[in-house]
């Protein structure tokens, strides 16, 4: 509980990790939480993230998810500020990147390299703006800072943090082991100037009692001159949005003793993004959602649900390759029910063709034919957030409210499209749409909204079509609720982990001269 006047903070404040999925995208959260809840305003911004989730902004951009996340928990809109350079993988070997909120074209990782010098006057005007309107801006680095062959041209790390004169604090998660030397060597391959910004540490995943890692703590002070600020503990079922990663063995929040649940399933191809769409699903306590690579771990489902993806042709051969084609028409077959998602929504169609080669060999491909749908891919990308109605002939449309999001470069026609989903309003204007599209015995739909089931009402009729008797009791699960105590629950065991007036002393004294 906050209580007494706060005073005015002023400042910034990086967190770099010493690996991918360290816990920087997680931390911001927290601590932008810990800070909005304080009645101060704090925005988050990361230069350059590199993720196949990502988000629509109120600008109509496309930034990471990890910053929309971490906007929610500091009470803001995201904005395109937040997060200037993405960039979304289509190979191993190169993205399409994107800059301040739109694709500017596809590049391997050496062409990109070279174009960096470019970016950071660009990354740092966005935080510039973001300092003129905020008190204080907190900055997610990527990846590790002592990745020797990226340091050249850096502008996500210690390149950034110089540039801007920010402060430092580096996590590591013990969980995986070799907290100790993920800390130290970390540090030790900092120039000098850049251990001198390096104002705490912090260990994050802790399971048991703190006081074992004193020994550990006072040695790795001794031989830095930095400060264990904070040891966070390990959170059992916390779900906050993940920045990138696809847990295929998340826990499920369900109670398996209770009656039969809705069974779901999502193949996942190499390509597969925005899967943070099935969270509502994998957390509802009255479904088993499961994310499923191999076709020999398929043993029925009610639901096959298709995710986006960002090389939709490459992954429906991956998926016709894998059998699931073959699945998919005997799932239909008896009785089963599909839903394709964006990229999910152009593979169910007759064709998928790309002329330009946008995503990869020009070309055309076959679809599963399940909708009676053509899609063209084209340079210009669809970036909109809407709101609206789901049709259903039966019933008042207005009782299935639905909100949603789109990122796709992609035209779709054809006869299927005269039987929508929704009627929808894009957030920027006025003008009215039809959107999506089912088959002539409706066990087949597609459409290209992003986060179509965090709406309560729609996800109720959406359960019921597909199969679940009691779905009514969805209405008991308010996703919207369960993500702000989720945010919350962070913020109060990060906060009792590093206390506020350590962060805020941090923040206020900056990285010095």
């Amino acid at each position: 509980m906050i209580s007494g006047e706060q005073k005015k903070l002023h400042g910034h404040l990086m967190v770099q990790g010493c690996t991918s999925d360290a816990g920087k995208s997680i931390l911001v959260a927290a601590l932008g939480r810990i800070l909005a809840r304080r009645k101060i305003s704090v925005a988050p911004f990361k230069s350059q993230n590199m993720a196949l989730n990502s988000a629509v902004t109120k600008e109509g951009g496309e930034i990471g998810r990890a910053q929309a996340v971490q906007a929610e928990a500091c009470f803001l809109e995201a904005s395109v500020e937040m997060n200037p350079v993405l960039l979304k993988p289509n190979s191993d070997i190169g993205a399409q990147v994107i800059i301040n909120g739109h694709a500017i074209g596809n590049m391997d990782a050496r062409t990109y390299h070279a174009y960096k010098p470019e970016l950071l006057d660009k990354v740092v005007d966005c935080y510039q703006n973001l300092q003129n309107k905020h008190d204080v801006v907190l900055v997610e680095g990527a990846g590790s800072p002592a990745e020797i062959n990226l340091r050249e041209h850096d502008i996500a790390n210690m390149g950034f943090a110089e540039a801007v004169n920010c402060p430092v604090i580096i996590v590591a998660d013990i969980d995986r082991g070799g907290v100790f030397a993920h800390l130290y060597g970390t540090y030790e391959l900092l120039s000098v100037t850049e251990q001198q910004r390096v104002k705490g540490f912090v260990i994050n995943r802790f399971r048991g009692d703190v006081s074992l890692l004193t020994s550990g703590l006072d040695w790795l002070e001794d031989k830095t001159g930095v400060p264990v600020i904070g040891v966070i503990p390990y959170l059992k079922d916390l779900h906050i949005e993940a920045e990138d990663a696809l847990n295929i063995a998340q826990a499920s929040q369900n109670d398996e003793t209770k009656e039969q649940k809705l069974k779901i399933v999502v193949p996942v191809y190499p390509r597969a993004s925005n899967h943070t769409d099935f969270d509502v699903l994998r957390l509802h306590p009255e479904v088993d959602c499961q994310f499923m690579r191999n076709t020999h771990d398929f043993q029925g489902a009610d639901l096959i649900i298709l995710p986006g993806s960002k090389s939709v042709r490459a992954d429906l051969q991956h998926l016709r390759d894998s059998g699931w084609e073959a699945i998919i028409q005997r799932h239909l077959r008896f009785g089963g029910k599909v839903i394709g998602i964006c990229g999910g929504f152009q593979m169910l169609g007759d064709y998928i063709h790309d002329p330009e080669g946008i995503e990869s060999k020009a070309g055309s491909s076959k679809g599963l034919r399940l909708l009676k749908v053509e899609t063209r891919l084209t340079q210009q990308k669809r970036l909109k957030r809407v709101k609206g109605f789901f049709i259903d002939e039966q019933e008042d449309e207005s009782q299935y409210e639905i909100t949603g999001y789109e990122i796709h470069a992609g035209l779709s026609n054809g006869e299927d499209l005269s039987s929508p989903l929704f009627r929808i309003t894009e957030e920027t204007s006025s003008k009215t749409l039809n959107e999506g599209a089912r088959n002539s015995d409706d066990s087949v739909w597609g459409s290209y909204l992003h986060g179509l089931f965090d709406e309560s009402e729609f996800l109720i009729h959406m359960l019921a079509w597909a199969g679940l008797s009691n779905a009514q009791k969805s209405s008991q699960f308010n996703y919207a609720e369960f993500r702000d105590e989720q945010f919350n629950r962070l913020a109060d065991a990060v906060e009792e982990a590093i206390p506020f007036e350590t962060l805020s002393q941090i923040i206020e004294e900056g990285a010095g001269s």
